[in-house]
């Protein structure tokens, strides 16, 4: 769905949003100023230092979503987390070397080995070495004195590792198109890279099509801070789709509690007069959580990488953010003086829009998917999932139409070497890999393979999946059962409910085709359109003449696309042996399109620190003073 209107309307946006901006702002201008990482390995410490400066990429615009993209397939309200962009690839300066000062008298010629590096190049003594001297050009004076601060010379390029010769990433969903991405910023185009994938790409990016047009059956916004997002869309070439306005409403399964107008201060007139200044505490909290947040995206610029989740969030909010992964956002919004009656209603209506889950979902989760409803959304025309398959177009990577059984785990001339088994229309088979990313989540209903050879053994991940439900419905909306027995005056276009029982669906809206035209209008509410309905079970015949007083046509998708995230109190890991990753466990801190970028990035950064040794960029503790040194 896409992010609820009335949640936006809630905030008075001048006064208690500007911190967040300003710090996004800044974040922008870092970027363009920082250096990023190059596909060559980093230079030996040296007297110089290590890496070369790098001149600043470019940034786009703003845009994207953090927390559950809310209004994704399994509902609701986009998330902050978004609020991401990803570094584009840095190209480093290219020194000239000086020209050959001649050696002084009596000392040795010399012959350039290399960049700024001087190889001795012994000489008998005698009529030769006399002959050599005589023979060195004297340079005129006014060039001898610019050569004077020329640049020191650098260190030689060490015999260190080569880049890896092949990647395997499992999963062609937004995670392993963007580790792709990333990992071919990080090591350069020379690595092959091979994508597996059983379904078709996109993952939960997917679309459905009614009368020969095509909607958003997933992951529906983005929210318009998710800069990594934001990124891949200029990067790709695409644009962002037109809004088409439309109003929103919470149903408690007898009355809609709160309504959207067409009047700013009467929205907020009303929020104030049934929940008094919730949602002004409501707006402090998620700022302040947001705004440590955005801290990710100057280390990732920088090159910094986190080897685990919780030294991620460790490094953006200390140990307060990883408190935030143990307890309910409905006990952390109650501290701050939120209402009971707020949480109740609006509360919980997001979040079963976003997560399909109650108030009972982790605190930084919740403060994603809250992030995510209180700004604007947007998406990419002609489909979200065309980010996807633009990305791995862009990387060349070999698209492999297999699914993968089993890792297993070898070694070559040292160092570990990984064979990837896999099964396809053509039979079972296996390739050799230096590193492999596994982005689909490693539960035995989402991906179940084996790791074989690993000492000591890879541990299970028996955490539980949310089950959600997206029905497209192409009918006539049934207004009589919303209190509204004149279809022509529903207004609402997107219906959110509070966590009541006897309801059998978490949200529905009236979606827009993912082409718009300039001409195109929302169908009005006594018009056949199409719907988007999430449930956590199919709808039966029952329920959908509940909702519609007649339909077309019902496309049923069934998803397990967010953790159940009252299962588990501890997160998974990132690294599962040296040189294999696991992306998709960043899902168990919030799940969104933008969050996933982030995390790609940062297993893309980590995996060219570890390869090539570079352990000064991993779990560095103090980053923010380390940065603004840098800077």
């Amino acid at each position: 769905m896409g992010a609820p209107r009335i949640l936006g309307v809630m905030v008075v946006r001048e006064p208690w949003r500007h911190g967040v901006e300003s710090q996004i702002s800044q974040n922008k201008a870092d970027f363009d100023a920082t250096p990023v990482s190059a596909a060559s390995p980093p230079l030996p410490p040296g007297p110089q230092g290590s890496e070369q400066p790098q001149p600043p990429a470019t940034l786009p615009g703003r845009g994207a979503s953090p927390g559950p993209s809310p209004r994704a397939a399994t509902g609701g309200a986009a998330s902050v987390l978004s609020a991401l962009r990803p570094a584009q690839p840095g190209l480093r300066k290219r020194h000239l070397p000086a020209a050959p000062c001649p050696p002084p008298a009596g000392a040795e010629p010399v012959v350039r080995g290399g960049p700024g590096r001087a190889l001795p190049l012994p000489l008998p003594p005698g009529p030769a070495a006399a002959a050599a001297r005589a023979m060195a050009p004297l340079p005129p004076p006014l060039l001898l004195l610019l050569l004077v601060p020329a640049l020191p010379a650098l260190p030689a390029a060490s015999a260190g590792p080569a880049p890896p010769r092949s990647i395997a990433v499992v999963g062609a969903g937004l995670g392993g198109a963007a580790v792709a991405y990333f990992s071919q910023q990080q090591f350069g185009p020379q690595v092959q890279l091979d994508v597996y994938e059983q379904a078709g790409v996109g993952g939960r990016l997917a679309t459905v099509t009614v009368n020969k047009q095509q909607y958003e059956s997933g992951t529906a916004s983005i929210h318009a801070l998710s800069l990594h997002m934001q990124d891949f869309v200029k990067t790709l070439g695409l644009k962002q789709r037109r809004e088409v306005p439309g109003k929103s409403a919470i149903f408690s399964g007898e009355h809609f509690v709160l309504e959207e107008t067409d009047w700013y201060l009467l929205n907020l007139f009303r929020l104030w007069w049934h929940y008094g200044i919730s949602f002004l505490r409501l707006q402090m909290w998620v700022e302040e959580v947001m705004e440590k947040f955005m801290r990710i995206y100057k280390y990732q610029a920088h090159g910094y990488a986190f080897s685990s989740l919780e030294e991620l969030l460790r490094s953006l909010g200390g140990d307060a953010f990883i408190n935030m992964t143990q307890r309910s956002v409905a006990e952390s919004l109650l501290e701050v003086g939120v209402t009971q009656r707020f949480v109740d209603d609006v509360i919980a209506a997001v979040l079963r829009s976003s997560y399909g889950q109650s108030v009972l979902v982790p605190a930084f989760a919740g403060a994603m998917s809250l992030a995510g409803a209180q700004g604007s959304m947007w998406a990419v025309e002609g489909g979200n999932k065309l980010v996807c398959s633009g990305l791995l177009k862009l990387t060349k990577a070999n698209v492999i139409p297999a699914r993968v059984t089993g890792i297993s785990l070898h070694s070559s001339e040292g160092r570990a070497l990984y064979q990837v088994h896999y099964e396809g229309s053509k039979g079972q088979g296996s390739s050799f890999y230096d590193m492999v990313v596994v982005t689909t989540p490693l539960h035995t209903s989402r991906s179940n393979f084996t790791f074989e050879n690993f000492e000591p053994p890879i541990a299970n991940f028996p955490r539980a999946f949310q089950p959600s439900v997206t029905s497209v419905v192409h009918g006539y909306l049934n207004s009589s059962y919303f209190g509204f027995p004149d279809p022509k005056l529903f207004p609402f276009a997107s219906i959110l409910t509070t966590d009541t029982p006897d309801l059998f669906f978490n949200a529905m809206d009236n979606i827009c085709p993912v082409n718009i035209s300039v001409a195109f209008r929302r169908k009005q509410p006594q018009e056949a359109a199409v719907w988007r309905v999430l449930s956590q079970q199919p709808l039966d015949k029952q329920q959908l003449k509940t909702l519609f007083r007649s339909y077309y046509s019902v496309q049923v998708t069934e998803w397990q696309s967010y953790p159940r995230y009252d299962s588990t109190k501890s997160l998974p890991p990132i690294v599962l042996h040296d040189n294999l990753f696991y992306l998709s466990g960043v899902e168990w801190v919030a799940s969104s399109m933008e969050m996933i970028a982030v995390a790609a990035k940062n297993v893309a950064l980590l995996a060219y620190n570890r390869w090539y040794q570079d352990l000064e960029k991993i779990d560095q503790k103090d980053l923010m003073h380390k940065v603004k040194t840098e800077l």
